[in-house]
């Protein structure tokens, strides 16, 4: 990875961009793809594409998606004391919340806060039983004792926050580790796809638009109004997908998928099974190794909204291995990102104008 495009990850990771306020972080990554796109467009909700123009008047469009958002938290209630209580933006935990330092996106800028923890001393239940809290019964404490004071910091009801941890390298640079790997690591890699194959203009038969989403967390919605908008022939979607390879994890239940592994084919629902052939050609032919799993009735990611948009788009997910999914620690191994911007490349470059995706009966 070049310094331009290290730099670029760190500063997409660490940028907040809660579901709903994705603005901050789509701009780093239009301002990134400017770079090496054709055109760079966004709809009125936020979701960015960035074009690679094919010559061909045939060829076919190409949408490969990633979604921006993370989870966060929202001012819910302000106390008549000054804390604050919350509510969740998206599939927030509770059970790793309290005693973490929050960032909240202000009126006048940002704000920190730390969710209470009540010593172990004091619980009443603190070395026995205890259960993880419920989302009403955490608060932040911002360090003020009134919501007159609340409100000089520029907070109220309806103010989002993000963990205010941020991305690290990890294991030598083998790994990285912080919150919102899930999934701005996929809004990465597209961008690193569609960077590769602006270099190499004279290999793409097809045009490319690399879409990054926002509202993944809570229903898929920008992908949705954007493959209605875009309708291309052909869609990869890319996400996290749980890496089950940590103590604890039943893999009878949850499948089995390893951290540095290679990137993940889901098979089944939203799947097209001429798009997965597609893709595994192309990762037998690169020669990178892929992980399968299988999918009974819905994915849980943006394919699910994409593929049956008007009369339907062959769609397939690609997954990147992920430890600690939803936490401030989530886990991803560097050889795992690598391998999927290959795979992804690859697929692009092996679609031609005489490539049909749709069932013929």
């Amino acid at each position: 990875m070049d310094a331009k495009a290290k730099a670029f990850l760190f500063e997409l990771l660490n940028t907040p961009s809660p579901t709903g306020w994705e603005t901050a972080g789509q701009k780093v990554w239009a301002d990134y793809t400017k770079g090496f796109a054709d055109r760079v467009e966004n709809d009125a909700y936020g979701t960015a594409w960035a074009t690679l123009e094919a010559k061909g008047k045939k060829a076919k469009r190409i949408m490969i998606e990633a979604h921006a958002d993370e989870i966060g938290f929202i001012v819910k209630q302000i106390t008549s004391t000054g804390f604050l209580r919350l509510d969740r933006v998206g599939g927030s935990d509770t059970a790793t919340a309290r005693g973490r330092r929050i960032r909240f996106l202000g009126e006048k800028g940002p704000v920190d806060g730390i969710i209470g923890n009540t010593a172990i001393h004091l619980r009443k239940d603190g070395l026995t039983d205890e259960k993880a809290p419920k989302i009403h019964e955490l608060y932040v404490d911002v360090g003020v004792s009134s919501p007159e004071e609340v409100a000089k910091l520029g907070l109220r009801v309806g103010i989002p926050g993000v963990y205010a941890d941020g991305a690290t390298e990890f294991a030598g640079g083998k790994r990285i580790v912080g919150r919102a790997l899930d999934n701005r690591l996929g809004g990465f890699i597209i961008a690193q796809v569609l960077t590769r194959l602006s270099k190499q203009r004279k290999k793409l038969n097809s045009t490319l638009i690399a879409v990054n989403a926002v509202q993944e967390e809570i229903g898929g919605h920008g992908a949705r109004m954007a493959a209605y908008r875009l309708m291309p022939d052909v869609c990869i979607v890319l996400d996290v997908t749980h890496a089950t390879d940590t103590p604890g994890i039943e893999v009878a239940v949850h499948g089995e998928v390893k951290l540095g592994g290679g990137p993940s084919v889901t098979h089944g629902t939203a799947n097209h099974p001429k798009v997965i052939k597609r893709l595994l050609q192309v990762a037998e032919k690169a020669e990178i190794p892929i992980q399968h799993e299988s999918s009974s009735r819905y994915s849980g990611t943006d394919t699910d909204v994409i593929f049956n948009v008007r009369e339907g788009i062959p769609s397939a997910l690609v997954s990147l291995p992920l430890r600690y999914m939803h936490s401030i620690v989530e886990m991803a191994d560097m050889g795992d990102v690598e391998k999927v911007i290959e795979l992804l490349a690859g697929f692009v470059e092996s679609v031609t104008e005489s490539d049909e995706f749709g069932v013929k009966l």
